[in-house]
């Protein structure tokens, strides 16, 4: 779905976050009445029950599913590259989308391992934003724009998304909206990205404080945020997460970088992460510190860094083992085992 086309870009974006349903109470009584009936001790599956809840309060079913998940990279490139924040150069975010296409990555081994659907968008990769040490990143029209594109990555069905992303560059993106959004020092956002030495710490450090510098002012409003220190990934993660909240399907977030698409909205509105699971904690930078701010307890903590939507994948596969012990495990009465007594 995309955003209506009266009003100013971002006027109509906050619009939507007036329409954000609910979880389904009624649905997750009906998973808890189900739970009790089966063959274990109550509790006894610790967080696998209340993922099952989760899916049923977001699904709006008393009988989730898990049928059609899907992984969504959302790939961009970034003018700040210039400044020497990376290791690598911006012709990889290209290389990586071939190395997608072509099932090399990662990502396709562990979504082809869970049985996930994958897909990939190039948001004009040839055509990298501007350096936000000395501009915007995104005028309002193109930032609302990314966001519809965002929203649209799903309308072909989804029971579950996984937000990621590619793009060289983009955890000294995240690091500005980051430091944008929740302030502090400069330095407690930066983190070593793909791998920066400590020249290209001090760097990616340098221009997170240029970029904060040049937009000083402008930064009270996490829409402005979003398009003058963001970039098109950031904007189009924000975008899908928020539809898949208008569309009923809950949202598993990978790491540090798709985190700071979900920042921006929980910024305009705290209930709008409700409907999303962090899939992990990732190695890299003050993740953990964003997941303290914005509630949210990772799922899975495995030293992780890579991006690509790996880290939201691999949780995806432990919330199908989660939802097959709640849909085939036997009750109490089909297995003709006695129940606790007292």
């Amino acid at each position: 779905m995309s955003a209506p086309a009266s009003g100013l870009p971002f006027d109509d974006i906050r619009h939507l976050l007036t329409l954000m349903p609910g979880p389904d109470l009624a649905a997750v009584e009906a998973v808890r009445r189900r739970d009790r009936d089966l063959t274990k001790p109550a509790g006894s599956l610790g967080r696998l029950e209340t993922i099952v809840e989760w899916l049923a309060a977001w699904q709006a079913q008393p009988e989730p599913t898990l049928n059609r998940p899907l992984v969504c990279i959302f790939a961009a490139n970034h003018g700040v590259v210039a400044q020497g924040v990376s290791p690598y150069p911006a012709s990889v975010t290209r290389a990586m989308m071939e190395n997608f296409s072509a099932g090399g990555a990662a990502v396709n081994q562990i979504c082809a391992t869970h049985n996930l659907g994958l897909k990939v968008f190039d948001l004009a990769l040839d055509m990298p934003t501007p350096d936000i040490t000395e501009a915007a990143a995104l005028d309002e029209a193109a930032c609302a724009a990314t966001m519809a594109f965002g929203m649209e990555a799903i309308a072909g069905g989804a029971d579950l998304l996984c937000v990621g992303e590619m793009g060289i560059g983009n955890t000294t993106i995240a690091a500005a909206i980051y430091a944008a959004l929740f302030g502090g020092p400069v330095e407690s956002w930066v983190g070593r990205g793909a791998g920066v030495d400590d020249e290209g710490f001090a760097r990616k450090r340098n221009a997170v404080e240029k970029a904060l510098a040049f937009h000083a002012g402008a930064l009270s409003d996490p829409l402005e945020v979003l398009r003058r220190v963001g970039g098109r990934e950031i904007a189009a993660m924000a975008g899908a997460i928020l539809a898949a909240r208008l569309q009923r399907i809950p949202v598993v977030l990978d790491g540090y970088v798709a985190t700071a698409a979900a920042a921006v909205l929980h910024a305009l509105d705290e209930r709008a992460l409700d409907h999303c699971i962090a899939g992990h904690r990732s190695a890299e930078g003050a993740h953990g510190v964003v997941l303290e701010k914005l509630g949210l307890d990772p799922l899975l903590d495995l030293g992780m860094r890579l991006g690509e939507g790996s880290g939201a994948a691999m949780a995806a596969g432990v919330m199908r083992a989660a939802l097959s012990c709640h849909r085939d495990m036997a009750t109490f009465e089909q297995a003709q085992v006695a129940r606790k007594t007292g």
